[in-house]
C-alpha cells in the first residue's frame, strides 16, 4: 500500500509538471522506477501504459483550456507512433545489465539538456507565429519516439525543446500539443512492449497508482501551463534528472566509483543545480521587469498619442485645421 500511495504520489507530481512543462512525467517516473530495482524494459512499458490514460486526460484537458494546436499533433505524434514502437522492441531486446546504465546515459543527457536549455536561454519568441513545416516535424517525431521508448521519457524533453526553441509556436501551444500527442506515442510503445515482453514484470497496480496521480493532476496542469515559469520548472527538473541518473551510472559496473568519488561528484552536481536555479529565477524576475516595462511605455505612448489628437478643451471637434478652398 506504501508503494502505491508513493507510486500516485510520483504520478501526480510528475504529470503537474509534464502538463506545465511540456516534458518531464516518463523520465521522472522512469527514475523513480529504476531506483527501486525494476527491470528497464519493464518500467518503460510500466511508465508507457500509464501514460495512455494521463496524456488522454492532458491532452482533453489541454483542448479545453486552448492550448492544442492540432494540425501540429498529426504531423509529429504519427511518426512518434512509428519511433515508440521501434524503440520499445530495441530496449526489450538488450539485458538487463547493459539496459539500465544505457537508459540512465540517456536520461542524464536529457536532464542535462532541460538544465541548460532553460538555465542559459530561456523562450526565444522572435519567429511566433511562423508555420512549423511537416519536414521538421516529421523527423522531430520519428526521434523524439524512439528515444521515448528507449529512454523511459523522452517525447517532451526532445519535441517541446526544439518546437520552443523554433520560435513559431505560443509556448502554451507547444506544451499542449506536445501533451496531447504524446498519447500516440505511448499507445503506440505499449504495444511495442506487450508484443516483445508480454505482460513480463509489469504491475498492474504499478501502473494504476501512477495513472490515478497523472489523472488528477492533468486539468490542474493544464490551467497551470498558464501561470507557471517555464524557465524556472526547466531547471528545477533537469537538475533533478540528472542528479538521480547520475547515481545510477555510478553504481553500474561501468563506473563502479567509490564513496569518495561519488560524493564528490553529487555535491559538485547539486551546487550546479541550486546555481541554475537561481540564474533562472533572476532571469526571470529580470524578464518580467523588463515586460512590465515595456507595457508601461508603450500604455503611455498610446496616452500621449491620444493627448495629441484630442481636440482642445471647449473646440469643437475638427476645429483648428482650416478645410480646403472649395472650387
Amino acid at each position: 500500500m506504501k508503494t502505491l500511495i508513493l507510486l500516485a504520489l510520483a504520478g501526480l507530481g510528475a504529470q503537474l509538471v509534464d502538463g506545465s512543462l511540456g516534458m518531464a512525467y516518463g523520465v521522472t517516473s522512469t527514475t523513480l522506477l529504476l531506483a527501486i530495482g525494476t527491470n528497464p524494459a519493464a518500467a518503460s512499458a510500466t511508465i508507457h501504459l500509464a501514460e495512455i490514460g494521463t496524456t488522454l486526460a492532458s491532452g482533453f484537458s489541454h483542448w479545453k483550456f486552448g492550448n492544442v494546436d492540432w494540425k501540429v499533433v498529426a504531423k509529429v505524434g504519427v511518426p512518434g507512433a512509428v519511433g515508440a514502437f521501434a524503440g520499445a522492441h530495441f530496449l526489450s531486446g538488450l539485458s538487463t545489465e547493459i539496459a539500465a546504465p544505457v537508459m540512465s546515459l540517456i536520461l542524464v543527457s536529457l536532464g542535462v539538456y532541460i538544465l541548460v536549455r532553460f538555465t542559459l536561454r530561456g523562450i526565444d519568441r522572435r519567429h511566433l507565429g511562423k508555420p512549423v513545416r511537416a519536414r521538421f516535424l516529421g523527423p522531430l517525431g520519428l526521434v523524439a519516439g524512439f528515444v521515448d521508448a528507449t529512454g523511459g521519457g523522452g517525447w517532451g524533453p526532445v519535441g517541446t525543446p526544439a518546437l520552443l526553441a523554433s520560435g513559431r509556436m505560443e509556448p502554451r501551444k507547444v506544451i499542449g500539443s506536445i501533451d496531447t500527442s504524446e498519447f500516440l506515442v505511448a499507445l503506440a510503445a505499449s504495444l511495442g512492449f506487450l508484443v516483445a515482453l508480454g505482460s513480463q514484470g509489469i504491475d498492474p497496480l504499478w501502473v494504476a497508482g501512477l495513472l490515478a496521480g497523472g489523472l488528477i493532476a492533468a486539468p490542474i496542469a493544464a490551467w497551470l501551463v498558464r501561470h507557471i515559469p517555464p524557465r524556472l520548472l526547466g531547471s528545477l527538473v533537469g537538475g533533478m534528472i540528472v542528479l538521480t541518473n547520475v547515481r545510477t551510472l555510478l553504481r553500474s559496473d561501468w563506473v563502479d566509483a567509490g564513496d569518495v568519488t561519488s560524493g564528490t561528484v553529487y555535491t559538485v552536481l547539486a551546487a550546479i543545480w541550486v546555481l541554475a536555479v537561481v540564474h533562472s529565477y533572476r532571469q526571470y524576475r529580470k524578464d518580467q521587469a523588463v515586460e512590465s516595462a515595456d507595457a508601461v511605455a508603450e500604455v503611455s505612448e498610446h496616452e500621449v498619442l491620444a493627448d495629441v489628437t484630442a481636440p482642445a478643451e471647449g473646440q469643437p471637434v475638427g476645429a483648428g485645421r482650416p478645410s480646403a478652398p472649395r472650387d
